[in-house]
């Protein structure tokens, strides 16, 4: 696989499928997520011995968002790096560059979807795993210390309603 292909495949779109356009080109999200299942599947020719999409699984895709690392254009500090923890460091480090999350998320996100529109069924999808959304969330808090700005987790909102307040009837993040 080409270094240019492995940088076109994390760059992900903004445009929702249900956001497609109604001509016969295909739109953004579908060109993208078509370019990332036929890399997915090179990747997957590319292995010794050659691995056939139907023997796929977990494993499979979480060495090939590894593998992506290298095309990466994120700093993401190690912690014995003078910079960890600073949002944006003073000066030039030699950390590595790696795939932000949320490119890895929206390329699984994508290849989730190309999956099960290519014959897989959702139960064997291996973009779906657990494995995989543990590494996601691993890589995505990993990054955020690195960054020194946490990710916190979205309170539940409770069914306890104290009247008609507009600030209990409305979703809070944080």
């Amino acid at each position: 696989m080409s270094i240019q292909r492995g940088k076109d495949l994390v760059e992900g779109s903004s445009r929702s499928p249900g956001e497609q356009q109604q001509s016969a080109t295909p739109s953004r999200y579908e060109s993208q997520k078509r370019r990332d299942w036929n890399t997915f599947g090179q990747y997957l020719k590319n292995q010794r011995p050659p691995v056939p999409l139907s023997h796929c699984n977990c494993n499979h895709v979480l060495d090939f968002l590894r593998y992506l690392d290298q095309f990466g254009k994120t700093k993401v500090h190690l912690q014995g790096c003078m910079f960890f923890g600073q949002p944006e460091p003073p000066a030039p480090c030699t950390c590595p560059l790696r795939q932000a999350w949320g490119s890895l998320d929206a390329l699984i996100g994508r290849l989730r979807a190309a999956y099960e529109e290519n014959g897989g069924s959702p139960e064997t999808n291996p973009f779906a795993s657990g494995a995989i959304r543990v590494f996601l969330r691993e890589v995505r808090e990993c990054q955020a210390k690195a960054r020194g700005i946490p990710y916190k987790k979205k309170k539940k909102k409770t069914n306890q309603s104290k009247g008609n307040d507009e600030s209990t009837s409305s979703m809070q993040f944080s």
